[in-house]
């Protein structure tokens, strides 16, 4: 029983590498899809930011809105993935609370 306690208290610390990894790999994923909707939905090869002087308000709030929309699924995504894998791998997830607030 106490070797198991060990293991859960190192875990969320042996986590952390692989959580930077797939966070800047989701980031990067999340980009990428952002672009590709952008296209899809504007046709246009380029999303307004937010110090392009000929776009309106409207657009660059819009186009913000749809990127972290895209950023927060795709790394949802991501990040669960990767727990459900540590977890299925040791048997523990890998937050110290057990992902429960």
């Amino acid at each position: 029983m106490a070797k198991k306690n060990k293991k859960k208290m190192k875990l969320p610390l042996a986590y952390k590498p692989l959580g930077f990894v797939l966070g800047w790999s989701s980031g990067a994923l999340a980009g990428i899809a952002f672009q590709k909707t952008w296209k899809v939905i504007r046709h246009e090869d380029n999303a307004p930011d937010a110090l392009d002087r000929d776009r309106t308000w409207g657009e660059i709030l819009f186009a913000a809105a749809v990127q972290g929309a895209i950023f927060a699924v795709v790394r949802s995504a991501v990040d669960r993935t990767g727990a459900k894998a540590i977890e299925r791998s040791t048997g523990v997830w890998p937050t110290d609370d057990g992902g429960r607030d």
